[in-house]
């Protein structure tokens, strides 16, 4: 594999139900490509998370993984809000989800740091009024 497998997919804001489909896919590509199930794992929570995230606070976006030999990465675009405090965000519990997302079991306070949890490295670019880009890494 000296080419980057490229997997993207629309994470559509609208839909609570269908949150969680690209995570599903990405783990079906790394079963069928043979990566460890604890690598699997870890992306595929990050991946989770950073749909729901998505989801609640920014209407959907985009996601990207490629996968490397030594390497996977997963990007995450949205057009949102932005992060008005990345610090203050990636605090356990704490959460700007509206009580209507938290009566449905979401917006505990905990998709960004279980995103940073299961990756090796993560970096978060946000910008208020015109979205946030997130860049995971996990290795092999």
């Amino acid at each position: 594999m000296n080419e980057a497998v490229k997997l993207h997919f629309v994470v559509d804001g609208d839909d609570f139900t269908s949150a969680g489909q690209a995570s599903v896919q990405v783990k079906k590509s790394l079963r069928q490509l043979g990566i460890a199930p604890e690598i699997i794992r870890k992306v595929s929570i990050a991946m989770y998370e950073g749909e729901i995230n998505m989801v609640i606070h920014a209407g959907g976006g985009e996601a990207e993984v490629l996968i490397y030999e030594d390497r996977i990465e997963i990007c995450l675009t949205d057009r949102g809000p932005g992060i008005a405090n990345i610090e203050l965000a990636m605090q356990e519990g704490f959460s700007t989800a509206p009580d209507n997302i938290r009566s449905l079991g979401f917006g505990a306070g905990m998709g960004l740091p279980n995103m940073k949890r299961y990756t090796d490295s993560m970096h978060i670019d946000s910008k208020l009024g015109e979205g946030t880009r997130i860049l995971m890494t996990v290795k092999l």
